[in-house]
């Protein structure tokens, strides 16, 4: 039986369910030597969580940006407004737009459908999002509408964010409200899934394609959503047709690739192997599926997008073999050590030293800045033996990050661009990791990313040099130069 806890999921332990501990002990372990940076998992046997943890300093409240595990979503608002009767998938793009379609609308464009949308075969031959996130005037409809379509729409597969925000759009306009108000009553609040967080376009629409937030047993809860072919509770939330045309087959991705991104496409969801299929987000945002095994899997993380296929390997080499039919003897040693492992997950902090003959030299000095990517002016560092303080400058304001050693110390910033926030919650720590150096890293927790910040002091010269985890451009450090005021 699955015990409640604060109203949430309910929790067993995993021999309850049919699954060894050792196998979850194993899986955990791999992915802490082997996948660096996951940042949290939830796993559901038969409706009850039987294993959760989060690798401080994330932790079980705190909402992580999730990527393109957004489009899962956009999706299920589609196939709620489909069953309201404000549209169908077989009606034309174009129906929606009248005023952004273009006057040479090509034969092509017209035949688009909101099934093309939907299976990410709308003819085009490039991802639209560039060229729509790019305009001048903030218009991401017309900037879509204005990309070629060079094949019949249904006949090829081109993975296309730009899609996934037209179908907001089109919710947005048959329903009047944005894709987000609209599914709160209709999925969220069912689903206990509260305070979430989704950016806008500069027309006010949904990104649709990404941008939503959520806690890690949110994604789960709609991973056993999806389980239960739409049903909460015993209440209907989504059409049983719905999730079984969402999450079949609906075109093929060709045979070139990872082998969890050639099983073919649903309407926003992905087929996997083992007969599963999952939302999925860059840098290793999952809601993995697994009808097979009445199991669903939640993960966050900051992984390289080159290891998210190693991710998968992982879960279907360890824990599928470990999914039994019926409960399993207790193992109490496993289990135990299990809960002790979970408990203490952690990403390391800065290795190094709490102090350096060069602090006492360098600390309080102000540091006039050339010119740089990040607008920096004017940047000092202030060392104590109880943490550091980072100031910067810039053209919008001051700026000031607190520190630790060996210790996340909580903040706020501003300094590292994110599209659609303003500041971004942080952790930051820090420690000498050479006489000259000291290295600092900032994490924002509610997205993948961390900044590694590594201060050269030579004389009255100072070198920056900033590297990003992960990145859907350029992974080349930034190098800034200062020199004392």
């Amino acid at each position: 039986m699955c015990s409640n806890v604060d109203s949430g999921l309910p929790r067993t332990t995993p021999e309850q369910q049919g699954i060894a501990s050792s196998a979850l002990l194993d899986f955990v372990d791999a992915m802490d030597r082997q996948i660096h940076d996951v940042h949290s998992f939830m796993l559901l046997r038969h409706g009850c969580v039987v294993a959760e943890g989060w690798w401080s300093p994330h932790g079980p409240d705190h909402p992580h940006l999730v990527f393109s595990l957004s489009k899962s979503f956009t999706a299920t608002a589609v196939g709620l407004a489909v069953a309201d009767g404000h549209f169908s998938i077989n009606d034309p793009v174009l129906s929606f737009f009248p005023d952004e379609t273009p006057a040479d609308a090509s034969d092509f464009l017209a035949a688009m459908r909101v099934q093309h949308l939907l299976s990410m075969s709308t003819g085009q031959a490039v991802d639209t999002w560039p060229s729509m996130v790019d305009r001048p005037d903030g218009n991401w409809i017309t900037g879509f509408l204005s990309v070629p379509v060079l094949a019949a729409p249904g006949t090829h597969f081109v993975y296309n964010t730009g899609a996934t925000y037209m179908l907001s759009a089109i919710v947005q306009k048959t329903t009047g409200m944005k894709l987000h108000e609209y599914l709160a009553p209709r999925l969220f609040a069912p689903l206990g899934i509260e305070n979430t967080r989704w950016q806008e376009s500069p027309q006010g629409i949904t990104a649709g394609g990404i941008g939503l937030s959520l806690r890690t047993e949110d994604i789960a809860r709609f991973g056993q959503l999806y389980l239960q072919k739409g049903l909460w509770e015993g209440r209907r939330i989504l059409p049983h047709s719905w999730v079984e045309e969402a999450t079949a087959m609906q075109i093929s991705q060709g045979d070139h690739g990872y082998p969890d991104w050639i099983q073919g496409y649903g309407y926003h969801f992905w087929r996997c192997r083992h007969g599963a299929y999952r939302g999925d987000g860059v840098f290793g945002q999952y809601c993995i599926v697994m009808p097979d095994q009445d199991a669903v899997l939640a993960i966050t993380g900051g992984i390289d997008v080159f290891a998210m296929q190693d991710l998968l390997n992982l879960v279907w080499d360890l824990v599928l073999p470990a999914m039994g039919v019926g409960a399993r003897p207790e193992d109490v040693a496993s289990h135990q050590r299990l809960t002790e492992l979970l408990g203490h997950l952690h990403l390391q902090t800065v290795h190094g030293h709490a102090g350096s003959p060069m602090a006492a030299r360098v600390s309080g000095r102000s540091y006039q800045a050339d010119a740089n990517a990040m607008n920096i002016e004017m940047l000092t560092l202030t060392f104590a033996e109880s943490g550091w303080t980072f100031s910067a400058k810039t053209g919008a304001g001051e700026e000031t990050i607190p520190g630790g050693y060996g210790v996340w110390q909580p903040g706020q910033t501003a300094l590292f661009k994110q599209p659609f926030f303003e500041r971004t919650p942080i952790v930051a720590s820090g420690a000498w990791t050479a006489e000259d150096t000291f290295t600092m890293v900032i994490r924002l927790y509610e997205t993948p990313f961390f900044y590694r910040l590594a201060y050269h002091f030579v004389g009255d010269e100072l070198l920056v040099e900033v590297q990003i985890n992960v990145s859907l451009e350029s992974l080349n450090p930034l190098l800034l130069t200062a020199h004392r005021r």
